[in-house]
């Protein structure tokens, strides 16, 4: 199967390791004092590796695939063991029940509805324009779809007063990074707000934004505001 993978310039590359300590798939590895990448079926193509590194080593390429659990020549070289993880695994599938008090959950019957901060639709990142005239003026929030489900107080807290536009980059066929750059290149945006999960597949949202701001020309402030899957904002 064709899929987007990184691939590393042995060249630039300085040896540093803070791809390898940035893949969340276990698809980078340090081999003779460079960076390589050590299983292309691993790599999920979202590039949490991309930000970190210093001399520009990493970029993207599209490449046919094989998937394939068994150990290879690399796991050889560096003596890793056989395991029965399935390719391309993440953190985001890993199931587990959250147990919660019931007066943490409790609404008071007086309300009827609770009032929602949702300013403009669409509001899919692949369904927006960057010319939609919403964009012009605006405190922009990039969410990751799976927030609002996951942080209670997420209307009040996140959206008020912005234009929110959500989206997975996991599921979603596009690149972020160019619908992003548009959009800040086409329109005065005031600020930019991402608030992703702590699952490694919402890096891409965060990754997508930083290639945005520097490609966009502009000096826009932006926060980065990670959600754990227990509901919590992550302390950083």
């Amino acid at each position: 199967m064709m899929k987007k993978i990184i691939t590393i310039d042995n060249e630039k590359c300085i040896g540093c390791g803070l791809c390898a300590n940035a893949c969340k798939q276990s698809a980078i590895g340090m081999v003779e004092g460079k960076a390589k990448l050590l299983h292309d079926d691993y790599c999920d193509g979202l590039g949490n590796c991309l930000p970190v590194c210093p001399t520009n080593a990493i970029s993207f390429i599209e490449k046919e695939v094989h998937m394939s659990s068994n150990k290879t020549s690399t796991d050889i070289l560096l003596g890793k063991k056989e395991t029965n993880n399935i390719a391309c695994d993440c953190p985001s599938k890993n199931s587990k029940t959250i147990e919660r008090d019931k007066k943490d959950s409790f609404i008071s019957t007086e309300f009827k509805s609770i009032a929602t901060y949702l300013n403009q639709w669409p509001v899919q990142i692949k369904l927006v324009s960057e010319n939609a005239s919403y964009l012009d003026n605006a405190k922009l929030l990039i969410a990751a779809d799976c927030g609002a489900y996951a942080y209670g107080n997420f209307h009040q807290e996140f959206m008020k007063n912005k234009v929110t536009i959500i989206g997975c980059p996991k599921l979603d066929d596009i690149d972020y990074s160019v619908k992003f750059t548009a959009i800040l290149k086409n329109n005065n945006i005031k600020s930019v707000t991402v608030v992703r999960m702590e699952v490694p597949c919402c890096g891409g949202l965060e990754n997508a934004m930083t290639i945005a701001l520097k490609n966009c020309g502009k000096l826009i402030p932006w926060e980065i505001i990670t959600l754990t899957t227990d509901g919590e904002i992550l302390e950083v």
